[in-house]
């Protein structure tokens, strides 16, 4: 299925953020660009990793108007026990979410059932609720956090000048391209 343009659904989810429990909705992720980032477990090996790496471009996200939204089949109590054991783990701001029942895993067709944890997906949500951009790996392979940050800022360049589009590895204030007839052939 192709989730390009497609709002999402629905949902409500228990968080920790920081050191609370709170509750996360669709209404949450709305007004702001949000990074959805589905990952297998807590106490894991690749996943502290990547949270890890968020955390330490979340000053840059946050610039950017976006929140992070980390989400594993975990609990939020063992999601509080990993920060608690974990130096790595202590330092995310974020909220991370608590899907112990798949719901929002199978919305957004990441869970591997066999397992009952999810693959590496990256979803990037606009303020309007759609999904503009997604990834998604097998459990073995790690993302790349800077460029889940590019392909955020690109979405939000695309959605502010709808008459441009960025090229391969377009960086804010880079240039970007006007698609017409007058580029055919000559890239």
């Amino acid at each position: 299925m192709n989730y390009i343009g497609k709002e999402i659904d629905d949902f409500k989810v228990d968080a920790l953020y920081k050191n609370d429990t709170i509750t996360v909705t669709k209404k949450d992720m709305l007004g702001h660009w949000s990074i959805l980032l589905f990952y297998p477990a807590d106490f894991s090996f690749i996943c502290p990793t990547e949270l890890e790496a968020l955390e330490g471009l979340y000053d840059k996200f946050k610039a950017a108007g976006a929140e992070i939204y980390s989400c594993s089949e975990d609990t939020k109590f063992v999601h509080k026990a990993w920060k608690d054991a974990s130096p790595e783990i202590a330092k995310i701001e974020y909220p991370m979410l608590a899907d112990p029942a798949g719901k929002l895993a199978r919305a957004f067709d990441v869970l591997n059932e066999d397992s009952g944890q999810a693959y590496r997906g990256v979803f990037i949500i606009d303020p309007d609720g759609v999904i503009q951009s997604y990834t998604i790996n097998n459990m073995g392979i790690g993302r790349n956090a800077d460029e889940m940050l590019r392909t955020l800022e690109a979405a939000q360049f695309v959605r502010e000048h709808g008459d441009q589009v960025c090229p391969v590895n377009w960086k804010p204030g880079e240039k970007t391209l006007k698609p017409g007839l007058d580029l055919v052939g000559k890239l």
